[in-house]
């Protein structure tokens, strides 16, 4: 078997989760807070940038990360072009069983129409093709749904799978991540109307299946034509600001979707914790996500 193929039936066959480890320039430092490093351990992007790595490379080289129970991982761009134990990453992931993906997108665009399109794009067909000679096996991109805005939820599915076809071409599975906010007061109803756009645009689609991040929906249940289509390979959710346990209960409760979870997987760990306190909080996160995914 193939890697691509072998990869593949992990992440269509695996039960576990996918662990999002893409926090980029604009979310590091608050990612490094939440890990107990300050704004002041850092004066510049490198620096940042390093202890981001070290938070990671502790990560993805703990014992308990491996394709038993994280069948994924998405990394930010420096994190795919970065070694972890003396290997690529990428490599090192796919040694233990864990599928790589990388996260594209370059940010958002201002709100219009209730929602955040992505920014343009323009070097997305050059880090595809980095990224494809890393051995990744697919790509994740987000973009933000605010309110129930028709016109804007069709742009941002619109944009979305125009952006998949582009990854596609180039043989790598595009997730797409059109997140619709929790905090919103029209969040049910922005629920709905996505769930249309992407059924549509699904419909549409000629190429191989696309994967689908999602924000857990108001309804349970509610995403489940998605989860059965036959143009998705699988349905993930972000944990999108609920807290670890809350996240849990919530995914349980829909069938068929795993977790894609970076907050509510990392939230208990510590840069200073020693390695088995750390490995230990890291294995207990994993169980419990691991649970809910597969529930």
């Amino acid at each position: 078997m193939t890697a691509n193929a072998a990869m593949l039936e992990q992440i269509k066959s695996g039960q576990g989760f996918i662990a999002a480890l893409d926090q980029s320039g604009g979310s590091t430092p608050k990612a490094l807070k939440g890990y107990g490093i300050e704004g002041d351990a850092f004066s510049n992007d490198e620096e940042m940038f390093a202890l981001i790595h070290d938070m990671r490379s502790r990560i993805v080289t703990a014992p308990c990360f491996n394709g038993q129970k994280v069948i994924g991982a998405i990394l930010f761009e420096r994190t795919m072009d970065g070694d972890a134990g003396g290997k690529p990453v990428p490599a090192l992931l796919w040694e233990r069983g864990v599928v790589p993906f990388l996260k594209v997108d370059k940010g958002l665009e201002d709100e219009a129409d209730g929602v955040q399109l992505m920014k343009p794009n323009p070097g997305l067909d050059d880090l595809c093709a980095r990224a494809v000679a890393k051995g990744v096996f697919g790509t994740k991109m987000r973009s933000v749904i605010n309110l129930a805005n028709e016109e804007g939820v069709k742009a941002i599915v619109e944009q979305q799978f125009a952006e998949a076809a582009r990854i596609a071409a180039h043989g790598l599975v595009p997730i797409i991540e059109p997140e619709v906010n929790i905090k919103s007061a029209e969040r049910d109803a922005a629920d709905r109307l996505l769930l249309e756009e992407v059924l549509a645009a699904l419909d549409a689609w000629t190429g191989e299946p696309v994967m689908l991040k999602l924000s857990l929906p108001t309804e349970a249940g509610l995403f489940q034509p998605l989860v059965d289509h036959p143009k998705v390979l699988r349905v993930v959710a972000l944990s999108g600001g609920f807290a670890r346990p809350e996240a849990c209960v919530e995914l349980a409760k829909n069938p068929g979707i795993i977790a894609s979870f970076s907050r509510a997987l990392l939230e208990d760990l510590r840069h200073q914790m020693s390695d088995d306190e750390f490995n230990k909080s890291l294995g207990s996160a994993i169980d419990e996500i691991h649970a809910a995914s597969v529930a």
